[in-house]
C-alpha cells in the first residue's frame, strides 16, 4: 500500500507556516513502516526536538485506477477516516531551506496514524466533513473539507496522473491551521463530528 499525503491544502496552515501558496497540489509519500501500529503510542523520535500533529481526512482507495476523471473519482472510494501525520518540523525546515525532499521529516516509523474508517455515505457532502483534534482534552485543530484549496476527488484525479492507484492506497488529504508540537504524556483524540476515529498517546 501506499500513503500518499498533499501538503498546503488549507489556506489558514499556508499562512501559519509561512509558505508559499502553491499552484498545484503538493504531493508526498510516507513509507508503509511509518504506520503507528494499532494500541501503539507515538513515540517521539530521538533525532527531532519539535515534533508536530498535523490531523487530516484519509481517504482509501478501493479499486485500481489511473488517469481517473474527476466526475468518475467518488467510484474509487467508500471509507473515509481520520489520521494524523507526524512532522519532525525542525528537520523539515533544515530540509527544506537546503531544497532537499522531506521524507526523513515526514515518514519516520510511526509518522503515520491511521484511525477508525467511516462509510462514505454516513457522512454525506465529502466536501463539508468538520473534523477535530484534541490534545489533552482541547481542541487544538478544527477544520472542514470545505475549506481545501482542491477538494477529495480532485486530489484522487490529480495524484492518478502520476501514481496508478491501487486498493487499500491511502490519501492523507491535508492539514487545517492549528499544528502545533506534542511532548510526552499528550493525549490525541481525532474525530469526525462527534464520533471518535482514533485515540493515541505520545512518549
Amino acid at each position: 500500500m501506499k500513503l500518499i499525503c498533499i501538503g498546503r491544502n488549507y489556506a489558514k496552515h499556508i499562512e501559519e507556516l509561512d509558505n508559499e501558496r502553491p499552484e498545484h497540489p503538493v504531493v508526498f509519500l510516507k513509507t508503509d513502516s511509518a504506520i503507528l501500529l494499532k494500541q501503539h503510542p507515538f513515540v517521539i523520535p530521538e533525532f527531532s526536538k519539535d515534533v508536530h500533529h498535523e490531523v487530516e481526512v484519509l481517504v482509501k482507495i478501493k479499486k485500481l485506477g489511473k488517469y481517473i476523471d474527476k466526475k468518475f473519482a467518488s467510484t474509487y472510494y467508500d471509507e473515509i477516516g481520520l489520521g494524523l501525520d507526524f512532522t519532525a518540523r525542525d528537520l523539515q525546515s533544515d530540509l527544506k531551506a537546503k531544497g532537499l525532499p522531506w521524507e526523513k521529516a515526514k515518514a519516520f516509523d510511526g509518522a503515520a496514524v491511521i484511525g477508525n474508517w467511516l462509510p462514505k455515505e454516513q457522512l454525506g457532502n465529502v466536501d463539508a466533513i468538520a473534523f477535530t483534534l484534541e490534545k489533552n482534552g482541547q481542541v487544538v485543530q478544527d477544520g472542514n473539507t470545505s475549506h481545501m484549496l482542491w477538494k477529495i476527488d480532485e486530489l484522487i484525479s490529480y495524484v492518478s496522473q502520476y501514481f496508478t492507484l491501487k486498493i487499500g492506497d491511502v490519501i492523507f488529504t491535508g492539514t487545517p491551521a492549528g499544528v502545533g508540537p506534542v511532548v510526552a504524556n499528550d493525549k490525541l483524540k481525532g474525530f469526525i463530528g462527534s464520533t471518535e476515529l482514533f485515540s493515541i498517546k505520545v512518549k
